[in-house]
């Protein structure tokens, strides 16, 4: 009987935010197909002695696959190990299809992704009441085109949070977009390269006007998160719009609202 193949997200780098399910995936694991190139490799650490461990960076998506489904004919438990979240740009369809073809049990695990690790290293919200409650994930056209009406400038526009994957090195036309939907020259950027790993990590911070020439200073060229939002920086603002939720005049099923006329 064939074993089941789990595609278990790594996040973004520290293995201490893998999630309890897929550290434990880990450590039943006959065999690991780890993308070496984006996940750091301690993840692998939690594997049993004997495990079979494969490194996927120099692997094509048929070796890849081919892999996986000769593994699973000889393992209870394999896994893919991937970067962030396995349904963000990483690939699941097109390693998923060829296993349930091929009658071979599969599902996934979701893991920390790496815009919410590059927030969280920043000490930034995505979201901010009456500021913007929006958050856009997407990149810059590279190798891989962009649908039509997704492209940067046009969801720039909404002038809400953007995370923009797998785009550093096409920092200067994240700017030409931002600037052709309107965004001011003084607009926080956030550049966070290795989001969570340990040592590693750099955090960038910038405008529209500048963000690029400080990134070249601090040598980042892979592996970064770009996020442009008009929510950065709020800590430090002097005044912010509060949040209805956890306003005393605010009633829910949990809390009865209070006035200084009427105090719960």
């Amino acid at each position: 009987m064939a074993g089941k193949v789990w595609f278990v997200g790594a996040g973004p780098g520290d293995p201490e935010l893998l999630t309890v399910k897929g550290r434990r995936l880990l450590a039943s694991a006959g065999a690991v197909l780890f993308a070496g190139s984006l996940v750091n490799q301690a993840a692998t650490l939690f594997t049993p002695p004997g495990c079979e461990i494969r490194d996927s960076k120099d692997m094509t998506l048929e070796e890849m696959n081919a892999w996986l489904v000769e593994k699973s004919a000889r393992h209870a438990c394999v896994v893919r190990l991937q970067t962030g979240d396995p349904g963000l740009y990483g690939a699941l369809v097109e390693m998923s299809r060829p296993l349930t073809a091929a009658g071979i049990d599969w599902a996934v695990v979701p893991g920390v992704s790496s815009a919410l690790a590059s927030a969280a290293a920043a000490g930034e919200s995505l979201t901010l009441p009456e500021v913007t409650q929006t958050v856009i994930l997407t990149r810059v056209a590279g190798r891989t085109p962009m649908p039509p009406g997704e492209e940067l400038e046009a969801l720039a526009a909404h002038g809400s949070t953007l995370c923009i994957f797998l785009s550093i090195t096409l920092l200067h036309e994240v700017q030409g977009a931002l600037r052709a939907a309107g965004w001011a020259e003084d607009s926080p950027i956030l550049v966070v390269q290795k989001a969570s790993w340990p040592g590693e990590e750099k955090i960038v911070r910038g405008t529209l006007a500048d963000i690029k020439r400080r990134c070249q200073a601090e040598k980042i060229a892979s592996q970064a998160m770009i996020i442009a939002s008009p929510a950065l920086g709020a800590a430090d603002w002097p005044d912010l719009a509060r949040s209805r939720l956890y306003d005393p005049a605010f009633s829910h099923r949990f809390r009865k609202a209070s006035t200084p006329e009427n105090p719960a």
